[in-house]
C-alpha cells in the first residue's frame, strides 16, 4: 500500500520520537527528506542522519535527535513541529509573505525552484515557493 503524505509520516515520526524520548528515529528514505533531515541538522534541531542502503530499492534514513542535559533532566531541542502544507491543500507562498516562525525563533522549510531551504535562506534569494513544515 502506497502512503499519501510520505513528508508528514516523517514528521509524525519525529515527534512521536522526541515525546517518547527516543534518541534515534527511522524513516523510508527519499530527496525531500533527506533535504528535509539535512536542514534540520544544519539549524541545530538533530545531530546527524544518515541514509542506509537496504535493499536494490529501498534506503533508509536515520536521524539521531538532539537533547539537552543529562539523562535524568534532558530536554529535546524540537518542541514542535507541524506540516502546513499537505496533499490535500498545498500552501504555496510568494517571497515577501514567507512565515516567521515564533518571530523567528523556529524555521520554517520551503521548497522553492533553488531546491528545499529555510524560509530566512528563502526570503534574502528572493524566491517563494511550496511551505513544508514549521519547526520549533
Amino acid at each position: 500500500m502506497s502512503m499519501s503524505d510520505p513528508v508528514g509520516d516523517m514528521l509524525n515520526r519525529i515527534s512521536t520520537a522526541v515525546a517518547a524520548g527516543h534518541l534515534s528515529t527511522s524513516v523510508p528514505s527519499s530527496k525531500l527528506k533527506t533535504a528535509i533531515a539535512r536542514i534540520l541538522q544544519e539549524e541545530g534541531y538533530i545531530d546527524a542522519f544518515d541514509v542506509i542502503q537496504g535493499d536494490e530499492s529501498y534506503s533508509t534514513l536515520q536521524l539521531n535527535i538532539r537533547y539537552i542535559g543529562e539523562r535524568r533532566k534532558r530536554r529535546p531541542i524540537i518542541t514542535g513541529i507541524k506540516r502546513v502544507s499537505r496533499p490535500g491543500r498545498r500552501v504555496y507562498t510568494p517571497k515577501r509573505k514567507i512565515p516567521r516562525v515564533l518571530s523567528g525563533l523556529g524555521i520554517a522549510i520551503v521548497s522553492t525552484p533553488k531546491g528545499v531551504m529555510t524560509g530566512r535562506r528563502a526570503r534574502r534569494l528572493g524566491v517563494g515557493g511550496e511551505v513544508l513544515c514549521h519547526v520549533w
